[in-house]
C-alpha cells in the first residue's frame, strides 16, 4: 500500500513526538502560524481587487503581524514548556509516587525542587524509581502548560503586541502619505 504525503507526514510527527507532546504542540503551532501567515500575505499580494497603494501598506503590515504571531507563540510556548519540564525534573512538581520515592531517599529528598536535582539522571541509577509515573506526569504537565501558554500567547499577548505595532506603523504611513495641496478641491 502506497502512503500519501499526508500519511507520511503524520507518521513522522507520531514517531518524533510520541513521547513529548508538548514539543509537538510548539513545533506544529509555530509551523501553523507560519503557513497561515504566508497564505495571508500571498493572498493579499496577488489579489487584483486590492490597489497597489493598499498592497504597499497591507503586505508589510501582514508581514509584521506574522513576525509577532510566530515569535510570541514560539517564545511563550517554548519557555513555558521548558520551565514546567524543569520543575518536573527537579521534583518541584511531581506525582505522589515520585514524592514518596524522594522522601524515602533522604539524599534526593533534601535536593527536591533545587536546580541541582535531575530526576532524569536519578531514574538511570535507581531501579526502584517510579519511571512510568514520572514520565507520564512530566508529559501531561508540560503539555497542559504548553496548551495554556499557547492560549495566552495567541489570544492575549499577540493581539496586544500586534495592535500596538500596527498602530505605530499606520501612524507613520499616514504621516508619510502625500497630502493634497490647499488649492485642490475635495
Amino acid at each position: 500500500m502506497v502512503s500519501s504525503p499526508l500519511q507520511k507526514g503524520l507518521e513522522w510527527v507520531y514517531q518524533n513526538f510520541k513521547k513529548n507532546t508538548a514539543t509537538m504542540l510548539v513545533v506544529t503551532g509555530t509551523v501553523g502560524w507560519a503557513l497561515s501567515s504566508l497564505a495571508q500575505i500571498f493572498a493579499l499580494a496577488v489579489n487584483p481587487k486590492i490597489s497597489k497603494e493598499q498592497k504597499s501598506f497591507l503586505v508589510p503590515q501582514e508581514f509584521l503581524d506574522a513576525v509577532v504571531n510566530i515569535g510570541s507563540f514560539f517564545l511563550i510556548t517554548q519557555s513555558a514548556k521548558k520551565i514546567i519540564s524543569k520543575m518536573a525534573s527537579t521534583g518541584k512538581i511531581a506525582p505522589q509516587k515520585v514524592r514518596d520515592f524522594l522522601n524515602k531517599n533522604k539524599v534526593y529528598g533534601e535536593q527536591t525542587g533545587k536546580l541541582s536535582l535531575d530526576l532524569d539522571k536519578v531514574l538511570k541509577n535507581e531501579p526502584k524509581f517510579p519511571t512510568e509515573s514520572y514520565y507520564t506526569f512530566k508529559n501531561i504537565a508540560t503539555t497542559v502548560g504548553t496548551v495554556g501558554a499557547s492560549v495566552l500567547s495567541s489570544n492575549i499577548v499577540t493581539p496586544i503586541i500586534r495592535n500596538t505595532i500596527a498602530s505605530d506603523v499606520q501612524k507613520k504611513y499616514l504621516n508619510n502619505r502625500p497630502q493634497p495641496s490647499a488649492s485642490m478641491k475635495v
